[in-house]
C-alpha cells in the first residue's frame, strides 16, 4: 500500500513526520508523493496561528474529499491540531478515519493497521509522555541535513502560544539518545546537524539539573562526519557564558544563533509573558557580538500584539534599526483561543498589524541590503544545495543561512557539484538577499 504523507507547520513537526514514516516503513508500507498514487493519506498538521491551523484544515478538507470518492482508504490526522481540536475534526471532517495526538507518532503504523482493518482508533498519549521515539527516520531534507529534535514541550507559557497545551510542559530527550541518532544520521551521509526544540537553551534542565546544551554540542562535535551544527530557537535569557564560549571555540558549531525576541517595548514584553527587558536584549546581543564577531543573529517578532501603542512600535522599530539583525522575520499577532493574550482588551486591527509588519521588513529589508554590500571581496564556506537547471550555476547556502527561512549564495562554476559538497566561494555580487560567487581558488 502507497502513503501519502503531508507535514506541515515547523521542522519539529517535520522530525515527528519522519519518524512516523519511518515506523511505517519498517511495517512494510511504502510511499509516494502523488496523491493520484496514494492509497492512503496522513496529514500531519499545525495550529500554531491563524494562518497555519487554516492551511491544516484546508488541507484536510481537501484530503477529505479523496476519502468520500473512494480514491483513498485511509485518512489520518496527526500532529497539534489533531490534538488541540480533535472533537471538532470528528465532528466536521468525518471522513478522516482516525486522529492521533502529538505525543502518538509511535502508535502510527497500529493505528493505519486498524483502519485498514475497519477498525479505527484513535490515539492520544498524555501531555506528558516521554518523548523519546526510538525508530529509524526517513529524512525528506535531501539526506546532507537534518534536524535534531532534542526537547518537547514548554514551560515558558508565553501569553499569545498554544504550544504547552498541545506540546506539554517542557521535557528533553536523553542525551545518549540524541548522541546515537546523531551517530545514525553522519552515517547515512548527514553533514549539517540542526538543533531544535521549541527551546533548545534549556536542554536537559529537567533531566540533569542543569542547563546542558553545551555539554551536548561537545559531544555532537566529536561526531566524524558532521560538518556544520547549527542552533534554533534560543531564548536570549537563557543564553549561558558557556554556551556562547561553547559556539565560539567548537569549530563545527556555526556562528549562527536564532534569538526569537518577539518584541522590545519592556510593556510589550511583559504582557506577553516574556522573561526579558530590552535593556537585558541589548546586552545580550552585544555580547554576542563581542565574543564572536561574525555571528550571523536570526530573530522573530510579533506586530500588533494587544495593546501594542504607536509609541510601542515606534520603540520596537529603533531597536531593529539600531541591532542590525542579519536575519529578522514578522509575524502579525494571531488572536488564539484558549490564550491569555486571546482575552485581552486593546485587541488590535488587522489592517494596522500588517501596517506595522510591512515596516519592520522594509526596515529590516534595507539593513540587510547595506550588509550583503560589504561581503563581495570576502570568502565562505557553502553547502552545495543543488543545480539550476540548464545553467552553471548551484544553488548554496553559508553558514549564515538555516535552510527554508534564509537567503542562498549562486555559485557560478563549470565543476561537477554533489548536494551536500563544501566549496571555499569568492563572494563577487549580490542579489538582494541572497549572494553570488565562484570557486575560490586562493
Amino acid at each position: 500500500m502507497k502513503i501519502l504523507i503531508i507535514s506541515l507547520g515547523c521542522d519539529k513537526n517535520l522530525v515527528d513526520t519522519e519518524k512516523m514514516i519511518g515506523l511505517l516503513s519498517a511495517r512494510g508500507y511504502e510511499f509516494t508523493d502523488d496523491e493520484a498514487e496514494a492509497e492512503a493519506v496522513i496529514v500531519n498538521t499545525c495550529c500554531f496561528i491563524g494562518d497555519a491551523k487554516e492551511e491544516s484544515i484546508n488541507t484536510l478538507l481537501e484530503m477529505s474529499e479523496l476519502r468520500k470518492s473512494g480514491k483513498i482508504k485511509a485518512l489520518i490526522a496527526s500532529g497539534c491540531l489533531s490534538e488541540r481540536y480533535k472533537n471538532e475534526i470528528q465532528k466536521e471532517i468525518p471522513e478522516v478515519d482516525a486522529l492521533i495526538g502529538t505525543m502518538s507518532v509511535p502508535d502510527i503504523a497500529d493505528t493505519l493497521d486498524s483502519v485498514l482493518k475497519g477498525a479505527p482508533s484513535n490515539s492520544f498519549r498524555p501531555l506528558t509522555s516521554d518523548p523519546t521515539i526510538r525508530s529509524k527516520r526517513v529524512l525528506t531534507t535531501g539526506g546532507h541535513f537534518a534536524y535534531l529534535k532534542i526537547a518537547e514541550g514548554c514551560d515558558k507559557n508565553c501569553t499569545y502560544c498554544i504550544i504547552p497545551k498541545v506540546r506539554g510542559g517542557y521535557r528533553s530527550i536523553p542525551m545518549e539518545e540524541l548522541v546515537t541518532e546523531a551517530e545514525k544520521l553522519a552515517e547515512d551521509g548527514v553533514k549539517e546537524l540542526i538543533l531544535v526544540a521549541q527551546e533548545t537553551t534549556l536542554y536537559g534542565k529537567d533531566l540533569y539539573g542543569k542547563k546542558s546544551l553545551p555539554e551536548l554540542l561537545r559531544r555532537l562535535c566529536k561526531i566524524s562526519g558532521l560538518y556544520w551544527i547549527r542552533i534554533l530557537y534560543c531564548y536570549p535569557e537563557e543564553i549561558t557564558d558557556e554556551l556562547i564560549e561553547t559556539i565560539a571555540t567548537e569549530k563545527k558549531i556555526c556562528h549562527y544563533l536564532d534569538i526569537p525576541v518577539q518584541h522590545a517595548s519592556d510593556d510589550v514584553l511583559r504582557r506577553m509573558g516574556r522573561w526579558t527587558n530590552q535593556k537585558q536584549l541589548r546586552d545580550m546581543i552585544g555580547k554576542l557580538r563581542e565574543r564572536i564577531p561574525d555571528i550571523a543573529l536570526r530573530t522573530t517578532l510579533i506586530s500588533g500584539f494587544p495593546g501594542e501603542t504607536q509609541e510601542d512600535f515606534e520603540e520596537l522599530y529603533r531597536f531593529v534599526n539600531d541591532m542590525e539583525f542579519d536575519r529578522l522575520g514578522v509575524f502579525p499577532y494571531s488572536r488564539e483561543e484558549d490564550t491569555v493574550a486571546g482575552e485581552m482588551a486593546d485587541q488590535i486591527d488587522d489592517e494596522v498589524k500588517n501596517f506595522r509588519r510591512d515596516e519592520l521588513m522594509q526596515l529590516q529589508q534595507a539593513i540587510v541590503f547595506e550588509k550583503n554590500e560589504q561581503l563581495p571581496g570576502t570568502v565562505l564556506t557553502v553547502m552545495v544545495e543543488g543545480k539550476v537547471a540548464d545553467e552553471d550555476t548551484y544553488v548554496t547556502r553559508t553558514y549564515r543561512d538555516a535552510p527554508g527561512v534564509d537567503g542562498y549564495l549562486f555559485l557560478n562554476t563549470t565543476a561537477n557539484l554533489m548536494t551536500g559538497d563544501f566549496v571555499k566561494v569568492l563572494v563577487t555580487d549580490t542579489n538582494d538577499y541572497d549572494l553570488i560567487g565562484e570557486i575560490y581558488n586562493g
